[in-house]
């Protein structure tokens, strides 16, 4: 407390996903780019998992008790400004999450929903999808698929720029209003994102570049902990969508020269803030 009796307090962020051994993607991942984007970060771990840079080699998910314990643990002391959600694995699990997401009356919710790892390996059971979309996904502000996860939601594939754009209109008819479908699965030079609001039933195109590095094992938790992160900061969906974008962008191109392990190396979250 400062001398005139002023209290400060954080932005804060809670981020409920899994943790990477690696330190590349999922809770390690949120925790540094919401640090790096002036935030104060919390965690909700829903499972360890063994893996590095080649892979996931185990998952070990946390009993769905103790992800209710942990909530309850931050949100009726400390609360939070914003929700970035990750790994869920199971049904269970998720339906746990969106009870809690009720009774405390989170708003800023960002929902990544985590399918496939970088390296393939699966994350998401099957039956958990339909729970994902029955009990979760009408509860967030944005939810930020990549294209195969898109494809999964909606069981049919995405090609062309009309297809997309046609696919975030119908992610939203799931009941969450903002869309964000990522590009990076799509081949060409570009890599350009797709933001659908749905409250002005307008489509954002979103450019970007492809970037030439094997740097990119955390990608999608980074812009996702970044979108909540700018939420946090008052701004509207659109505004914390670009500048997150600015910022896994900048990641990627500081990081892409580093080498970390013999796979899929993590972005550089601190590149703001480390001399090259």
């Amino acid at each position: 407390m400062t001398d005139d009796m002023t209290v400060k307090q954080y932005l804060r962020v809670l981020t409920i996903a899994g943790s990477d051994s690696g330190g590349g993607a999922g809770i390690q991942a949120d925790l540094k780019t919401i640090s790096a984007n002036g935030c104060y970060g919390m965690s909700v771990i829903t499972a360890l998992t063994a893996q590095n840079t080649l892979g996931v080699s185990g998952i070990h998910p946390v009993p769905v008790d103790f992800v209710r314990l942990q909530m309850e643990a931050v949100l009726s002391d400390i609360g939070t400004d914003a929700v970035k959600i990750g790994m869920l694995f199971s049904p269970e699990l998720i339906q746990c999450v969106a009870d809690q997401l009720r009774r405390f009356e989170l708003k800023n919710i960002v929902l990544d929903p985590v399918m496939v790892a970088t390296s393939g390996d699966k994350l998401l059971q099957d039956e958990a999808i339909e729970a994902l979309k029955k009990y979760l996904i009408p509860l967030a502000d944005i939810i930020t698929p990549n294209l195969p996860e898109a494809e999964v939601l909606l069981g049919r594939k995405i090609r062309t720029i009309e297809m997309l754009e046609q696919a975030a209109v119908d992610l939203a008819d799931l009941g969450c209003s903002n869309i964000l479908i990522k590009g990076g699965h799509r081949e060409g030079e570009e890599s350009d994102d797709l933001l659908y609001l749905g409250a002005d039933k307008k489509s954002v195109l979103l450019h970007g570049f492809r970037i030439n590095t094997n740097n990119t094992h955390g990608t999608g938790c980074t812009l996702s902990a970044a979108i909540a992160a700018y939420l946090a900061h008052g701004k509207s969906v659109e505004e914390a969508v670009r500048q997150a974008k600015e910022y896994i962008t900048g990641a990627i191109i500081k990081g892409a020269d580093y080498v970390t392990g013999k796979g899929h190396g993590p972005v550089h979250h601190f590149y703001k803030f480390f001399d090259d």
